[in-house]
């Protein structure tokens, strides 16, 4: 006899409150005393949800239906929400995100820092449309469709969202991602091609199309027309970064200005970049004000980039030193320096999550530390640095938990103090919290 196994019926709807908001922008309620995770609900609504996936000290449910909406829950402006992964607030007032992001980075600071700052920095946000100036879109050709579908990647992680727009990518690209799918799928490798990104400067705008295969003449005229038609750059991509070329001409020279124009900023198309201008122009002055220099001043710059913060301060130093782990960026920050006739800086390669004995820049004489970490924090070089001398670090993160982290270890082992803190929004409509906090010296 063959036995069958049984389907599980899908559950039933369960109308539960929300009581407050996860890190990833989802809608925690109780039911039975265990907490449900629910995707686009907001807290202080009354919703209808379904379970969807059980784990052992939460489940997962889906919106069925809202019963009773929050003050704060608007129409989302993409068509594409819900699917795509790329934004996931876009159904809760600007307002609103902003103070859902400061409470996060409070929360970390007091669970896992046990810190409160001394005082909260008033947001910096700017436009929440079109602000995406990098990213990574993911292609998929579907052979049953007979397309290549572009977009972010779906909620889920496993598929492609199918992007006819995006409201919040840069407009020169944004509107040309329902024509560049096109293109791309007419291809003779479509298959071939797993991803694009994009990058746009004051100047100009880049596509750098990753192909695991060669293009044929025919493929090279067809994103020729399409380079034409649109107004962007393309590049191609045929291995690893440095196998990057256009596609017909001189390579694009893209570049960006901070501080009030007084400073261009040159980067190459798969460069790390801040993703919003307009919060990297709040965000650079707001670091420099509170970092306060005085033109007798050293100070370090650590996590430097291509020097985003670092040629800003010289302007108001006697001295800066940038650090970077990236070689080709130092390259990069050096040339920046020297373009904008900025002699009071020295740039130097290092690897900043390993040991830093024998680095004379860390031996140096340095009043003011600026940290920009990546996601894993400035934890390893904490162990070492700042010195005695150090009277001010400003710390950017792109992580709170991180921060919290090394907030504690500034605050417990090098005397410093949590003077001020608060939220910026570099990612509108997502959950991403990007952060500032200031240290003093005790």
């Amino acid at each position: 006899m063959i036995r069958r196994r049984a389907t599980r019926a899908p559950e039933l709807p369960v109308s539960v409150e929300i009581l407050d908001m996860t890190h990833d922008g989802r809608g925690v309620a109780r039911v039975d005393g265990k907490a449900w995770f629910v995707s686009d609900a907001l807290p202080g609504e009354r919703v209808s949800v379904r379970r969807t996936r059980p784990h052992r000290h939460y489940d997962e449910a889906e919106l069925i239906c809202v019963e009773q909406a929050s003050v704060d829950r608007v129409e989302p402006r993409c068509p594409h929400f819900g699917t795509c992964g790329g934004c996931v607030l876009q159904h809760m007032a600007a307002a609103a995100q902003i103070d859902a992001k400061q409470r996060v980075l409070a929360e970390n600071f007091s669970r896992i820092g046990k810190l409160e700052p001394d005082r909260w920095l008033p947001p910096l946000h700017s436009d929440s449309w079109g602000y995406r100036r990098r990213g990574r879109l993911s292609a998929r050709f579907v052979l049953a469709k007979n397309r290549l579908l572009l977009g972010f990647r779906e909620r889920n992680g496993k598929f492609v969202a199918d992007l006819a727009g995006c409201d919040v990518a840069h407009p020169a690209v944004g509107k040309h991602l329902r024509r560049l799918g096109e293109v791309l799928g007419s291809l003779s490798i479509p298959a071939a091609i797993p991803q694009v990104e994009f990058a746009a400067g004051d100047n100009a705008a880049v596509l750098v199309i990753r192909h695991l295969a060669p293009f044929t003449a025919t493929d090279k005229h067809a994103l020729l027309e399409f380079e034409r038609e649109s107004g962007l750059r393309v590049l191609l991509q045929a291995s690893g970064p440095d196998s990057v070329v256009a596609l017909h001409g001189p390579m694009p020279e893209l570049h960006y200005a901070v501080d009030g124009g007084a400073i261009q900023l040159g980067f190459g198309a798969l460069d790390f970049i801040q993703v919003n201008q307009g919060i990297n122009e709040g965000m650079i002055a707001q670091a420099v004000a509170l970092l306060d220099p005085s033109p007798t001043d050293h100070a370090l710059d650590l996590f430097c980039g291509l020097g985003n913060f670092t040629l800003p301060l010289a302007r108001r130093c006697a001295h800066v030193t940038g650090v970077e782990g990236d070689a080709a960026l130092i390259e990069r920050a050096r040339r920046n320096a020297g373009h904008n006739g900025i002699a009071n800086v020295k740039f130097e390669v290092a690897d900043l999550f390993a040991p830093l004995t024998g680095r004379a820049w860390a031996q140096d004489r340095n009043d003011l530390v600026l940290l920009d970490p990546p996601r894993a924090g400035a934890q390893e070089l904490l162990g070492s640095l700042p010195g005695k001398r150090v009277r001010r670090v400003v710390y950017v993160s792109c992580h709170p938990a991180s921060l919290a982290r090394d907030a504690a270890i500034l605050c417990e082992r090098h005397g410093f103090t949590l003077s001020s803190a608060g939220v910026m929004d570099m990612f509108p409509h997502t959950a991403h919290v990007e952060s500032i906090a200031v240290f003093d010296r005790r």
